[in-house]
């Protein structure tokens, strides 16, 4: 069993490497390093060791880990970039056709643009009141009244 340990190893490092592949996170390099790393030695000095092995595949994989999640962090960490969309969100809307979330109806203009609208309390909105834009699902902006800070009358 001893001499087919370099090819189990080997071959645990050809399917990890095929499953990071298939994969969009970086979710098994490590253990592909350490599988790697302890097919080499169990062809070498560990022959007998299988112990060992399972021990260094262990420690190598962890210390790949450690040394590569700094790198990985910064390669994954980046700014979101708010889309046109994300910019409505805390902006006042003028509501265009009457809100009504029970119907499934309702349309504000922001900054010149339609959009499908629905209330955040599922009040009934009417056409003509002041909204703020509290947040978008879908293609809807979720919508709330905006408190007004002087009377009208």
């Amino acid at each position: 069993m001893e001499h087919l340990m370099p090819f189990i190893w080997l071959g645990l490092a050809v399917v990890l490497g095929i499953v990071e592949i298939s994969t969009a996170q970086l979710v098994s390099i490590w253990f592909v390093i350490g599988a790697f790393v302890t097919a080499i030695c169990s062809a070498t000095f560990l022959r007998e060791y299988v112990l060992l092995q399972v021990i260094l595949f262990i420690a190598v994989s962890a210390i790949a880990l450690l040394l590569t999640r700094p790198l990985v962090r910064k390669l994954k960490s980046f700014d979101k970039t708010k889309t046109n969309s994300d910019r409505n969100i805390g902006k006042t809307a003028i509501v265009i056709s009457d809100i009504d979330n029970t119907l499934a109806t309702g349309l504000v203009e922001v900054d010149g643009s339609r959009w499908s609208a629905r209330s955040s309390t599922g009040a009934k909105i009417p056409s003509g009141t002041t909204v703020k834009v509290e947040e978008i699902q879908g293609v809807k902006l979720i919508v709330t009244p905006a408190v007004n800070s002087e009377s009208e009358d």
